[in-house]
């Protein structure tokens, strides 16, 4: 089969988006906009992709897709000045040395890979083959125009239409293509300016194809047409995304109930369940048979098998290892690692800290800076105090131990295996394997004094309320 190269186009700047980020880059379903014709391309075969890009925004494109694609087949050319799309492709061909050559928008989330498959088979022997879609309502799109025996015979911008005629062809141009690369660089020394827009529309290069080897339109779905300009597509679009990204992740084995929102690079496993409300973000995984309750927001973190996930609780660049239950109400900061089995409970913080196996911290504790042995119980109240103002220090509590409630670990610090941290107590240094540490204000009784004490308080607050 001959080799296959995509040109995408990515020059626009976008100027409706109301940002300082170029177009392309904005993001929905957690990937700029610019990655999903991309990667639609390379799993559909192509070889190479171009990426057409202004001089603005040359280096924040390169930049990401370097970051999003590390090591994939792209190249960046450049649109000097906006001409219209033959230009853009224009600039794009030069880096093409394939025998066919396929051509995408920048800001099209939805094109569909399905469809670039039948659209790549239909091509033939023809010199160019362009998708297209059947709308209700045509109205702003270039239209398809056929002869009387169904032909293509060109497509015409909408503003350049010339009669009622082909303003009712309902038939219009997604403005994907594919084309024989030596036609079509043929066809592009030929397009002119002279339209309504004074630009090099890449559509006269259809028109050019079907006066010499022939050219074909292909249907696809009507969601490869939703093209981005404004932050309102960009919502629309979006939306669309999250239900496609749903209905992959329930065909295949897991259930999405409600509004969750999944991220495009996310991984869902087998009887996963992802409850209303729930937002999974960039580069996360979750495991087989996990539970991820209402409201639950998880970014670039890998969730293992069977894991429950309670209401409310934020996980971010953390891992949780199979059968541990988080929350609700716990925030895992970056660098947590929660091992199997273990439990971290309501209202419960951890930052960089690996809390092993069977391991314990049920309510009300921030653990940062730290490490908690297999089978350790770290009770209500509980802070490792890691932050002397100016370095963070490290706690360790060895396998076994029990920390009572109320405690404060003034790191750096270890506490031993199986030992024991009386409730309120100030540790603030080492405690031997098996040690009880205890550190407590000598409680005093007066006996009889507590009348007197209200009676004076009581005085006190009368003498405030007078004039």
């Amino acid at each position: 089969m001959s080799t296959l190269t995509a040109i995408v186009l990515a020059a626009g700047l976008g100027k409706r988006m109301k940002s300082t980020l170029p177009k392309v880059l904005h993001r929905a379903a957690g990937w700029p906009l610019v990655l999903f014709p991309i990667r639609a391309a390379l799993e559909v075969g192509a070889d190479a992709v171009v990426c057409v890009v202004s001089p603005e925004v040359k280096e924040g494109v390169a930049s990401v897709l370097a970051n999003e694609l590390p090591g994939a087949p792209i190249t960046i050319a450049v649109q000097a000045v906006p001409r219209g799309t033959g230009d853009a492709v224009s600039a794009g061909i030069d880096s093409v040395t394939s025998e066919r050559v396929l051509i995408l928008c920048g800001d099209t989330p939805l094109v569909r890979a399905d469809d670039l498959r039948a659209l790549i088979g239909a091509l033939g022997d023809h010199e160019l083959c362009l998708m297209s879609a059947l709308l209700d309502d045509p109205q702003g799109y270039g239209r398809v125009l056929r002869d009387e025996q169904g032909r293509v015979v060109e497509v015409r911008e909408h503003k350049d239409l010339r009669t009622d005629a082909e303003r009712a062809v309902r038939e219009v141009n997604a403005g994907v293509y594919v084309a024989r690369t030596a036609a079509l660089r043929t066809a592009l020394g030929r397009i002119t300016a002279d339209n309504a827009a004074g630009e090099y529309y890449l559509t006269d290069a259809v028109a050019l194809a079907a006066g010499g080897g022939g050219a074909l339109a292909i249907a696809g779905h009507a969601d490869n047409l939703l093209g981005v300009n404004d932050r309102s597509q960009l919502g629309q679009a979006e939306t669309l995304l999250y239900q496609r990204i749903a209905r992959r992740h329930q065909v295949a084995g897991a259930s999405i109930r409600g509004d969750a929102r999944i991220d495009a690079g996310v991984a869902v496993g087998v009887d996963a369940v992802i409850e209303a409300g729930v937002a999974i973000r960039g580069k996360s995984s979750i495991g087989a048979g996990a539970a991820i309750d209402v409201g639950c927001v998880i970014t670039d973190s890998q969730i293992g098998e069977r894991v429950l996930v309670k209401p409310y609780s934020v996980v971010t660049e953390s891992r949780v290892d199979a059968g541990a239950q988080i929350g609700p109400f716990a925030h895992l900061r970056p660098a947590s690692e929660i091992g199997e089995g273990a439990h971290i409970g309501n209202f419960v913080e951890t930052k960089k800290t690996r809390v092993h196996a069977g391991a314990k911290a049920n309510h009300l504790a921030y653990l940062g800076d730290g490490e908690i042995g297999e089978g350790a119980n770290v009770g209500a109240g509980t802070i490792f105090c890691n932050y002397d103002g100016f370095q963070k220090h490290l706690t360790v509590i060895g396998p076994g131990a029990f920390i009572g409630s109320d405690s404060q670990i003034v790191a750096p610090v270890r506490i031993g295996r199986d030992a024991y941290v009386a409730t309120g107590t100030t540790v603030t240094k080492d405690v031997p394997d098996e040690a009880l540490a205890i550190a407590r204000v000598a409680q005093e009784n007066k006996p009889g004094y507590a009348p007197r004490l209200k009676a004076r308080l009581a005085a006190a607050a009368a003498k405030k309320k007078k004039p």
